[in-house]
């Protein structure tokens, strides 16, 4: 169960990007930044997560840079214009890592913790047992798992997904409604 009430600036928001902050598109990659769409509430979302965790770092598998169907100019270019947005409405990303790694042994691969370990490296105050990890499939969960965080899943693109899955804290419409939970 996630501590809700001790959750203040010495909190790390672990975030997946398509499907928890865009919409994915099915069967295929995000490949450039006209393709990438917010969800609703996303950047609002975000600003009200700035306030409350200290940390807010995207982990991302990318396997389209890896197949060569997304170029990394494209990639950077798409997490630039993310962070734009969200900054101008009051919000930050400390930190994006992406795994491109096609083999699914990959250390860096979700649901392998590689990603987490990156951002402790960067960010050594990161405390995983006071992490949480947003996400919406069962590879995001487990990876959350894997780290130590807590872990929300968001139904958004899968939601043929056992809700009661032990690797599942909470559950939640969206990131803003998470937020609004966080923010009562």
């Amino acid at each position: 169960m996630i501590p809700f009430n001790n959750i203040d600036k010495t909190w790390t928001l672990f975030l997946d990007r398509d499907g928890v902050i865009n919409h994915e598109k099915h069967m295929d990659y995000i490949h450039t930044w006209p393709e990438f769409v917010f969800y609703d509430g996303v950047i609002e979302a975000v600003a009200i997560f700035t306030g409350l965790f200290n940390r807010i770092v995207v982990v991302t598998n990318q396997k389209g840079v890896g197949k060569g169907l997304t170029s990394l100019e494209n990639l950077h270019d798409i997490h630039a214009n993310m962070q734009q947005h969200i900054e101008s409405g009051g919000g930050k990303i400390d930190a994006i890592y992406f795994c491109p790694d096609l083999n699914e042994d990959s250390p860096n691969r979700k649901p392998n913790p590689g990603m987490g370990w990156m951002a402790k490296a960067d960010f050594p105050e990161i405390d995983f047992s006071k992490s949480i990890m947003i996400g919406n499939t069962i590879s995001d969960m487990t990876f959350g798992k894997n780290i130590g965080a807590y872990t929300v899943f968001l139904p958004t693109t899968r939601p043929d997904v056992a809700l009661d899955d032990h690797r599942i804290d909470h559950v939640s419409d969206s990131l803003l409604d998470f937020a609004g939970l966080l923010s009562k």
